[in-house]
Parts: C-alpha cells; sequence; structure tokens
C-alpha cells in the first residue's frame, strides 16, 4: 500500500507504536507513513510488478493529492475478499490515520474498484467524489495502465475534495 503525506496534530504515538509492532522484521514505517522493507539476498521481491518510474509518479500523485485535500490517500492493488466494501474498510483501517484517510482499492483479477473514506473525511470524499475517481480511473485501466488510471483517480479526487 502506497500512502500520501498528511500531518494531523492528533496522531498518537500509540497508533504508531501498533502499526510497527504489526510489520515483519526488516520494515520500518517511514516519518511520512509509508512502510520501507529491507529483502535478504536471495529472496524474491515483493513489490508490485511496476516500474520505479511509475512508482515514483504514483507516490508524487499521492503526496500532492494528499496535500491538495487534507485527505490521507491511499492505494490497494490485489485480491479483495468477499464482500468488497468490508474487505477494502479492513484495508484502510491498517492505513496510518484511517480516520483522515480514503483508500483505492483495485482488484485487478476481478476488475472490481473501491474507494472507501474514513469518518473524519467522508463529508468531503463521498458518494459522488467516490464516482468521478472510479470514473476517471477507469479510463487509464481500459488502456490497460493501471498507474495512468491510479494517478487521473488521484487527481480528479483531491480536486473534488479540496473544492468541498
Amino acid at each position: 500500500m502506497a500512502s500520501g503525506e498528511v500531518s494531523h496534530a492528533n496522531v498518537s504515538a500509540e497508533v504508531a507504536a501498533r502499526s510497527a509492532a504489526e510489520l515483519p522484521m526488516g520494515a520500518v514505517i517511514t516519518n511520512s507513513g509509508r512502510i520501507s522493507a529491507a529483502r535478504y539476498p536471495g529472496d524474491a521481491p515483493s513489490t508490485p510488478p511496476f516500474s520505479q518510474k511509475d512508482l515514483i509518479a504514483l507516490d508524487d500523485t499521492l503526496k500532492a493529492a494528499s496535500e491538495k485535500a487534507l485527505v490521507r490517500f491511499s492505494v490497494y492493488v490485489g485480491d479483495l475478499d468477499g464482500d468488497l466494501d468490508a474487505s477494502a474498510r479492513a484495508i484502510l483501517a491498517k492505513a496510518p490515520e484511517p480516520a483522515h484517510g480514503t483508500l483505492i482499492a483495485v482488484s485487478p483479477n476481478t476488475r472490481d474498484v473501491v474507494i472507501v473514506s474514513g469518518s473524519e473525511v467522508s463529508s468531503r470524499v463521498n458518494d459522488r467524489v467516490a464516482a468521478l475517481g472510479v470514473t476517471a480511473a477507469v479510463t487509464g485501466f481500459r488502456q490497460g495502465n493501471l498507474i495512468d488510471g491510479l494517478i487521473a483517480s488521484l487527481r480528479v479526487m483531491a480536486t473534488a475534495a479540496a473544492a468541498g
């Protein structure tokens, strides 16, 4: 999961400690809220099959969108189990500052896109804003470019949330 940078004064050390305790050995939460992990020599990479350029573009967009809208945007790409909304909410709950966050969850195998928001931002990132985000994402997805779709979605949602 990638996460943009937004800082709120009410983030407790307990939340950060709880999240850090749940990480695998060799992984840390950076000051910006991202997870950085080391691999042992010979271990297969566990990162998504995206180029470094694509990941940097996504990270830059996450940061810009989060700063513009004052929402901690996150992206999840992977399988969503059973109830898609409940699965996406469970993933958002594990993100830094879930009450101030919005998650775009994409399940490529089933072609599902789910957008969920935390309680503190749900009035600004509502169903209308989520629908705009999905519409923007689907255009890139149809062209076979997942990263471009996610970037378009983040930009549209950040603009709409900042205006709302």
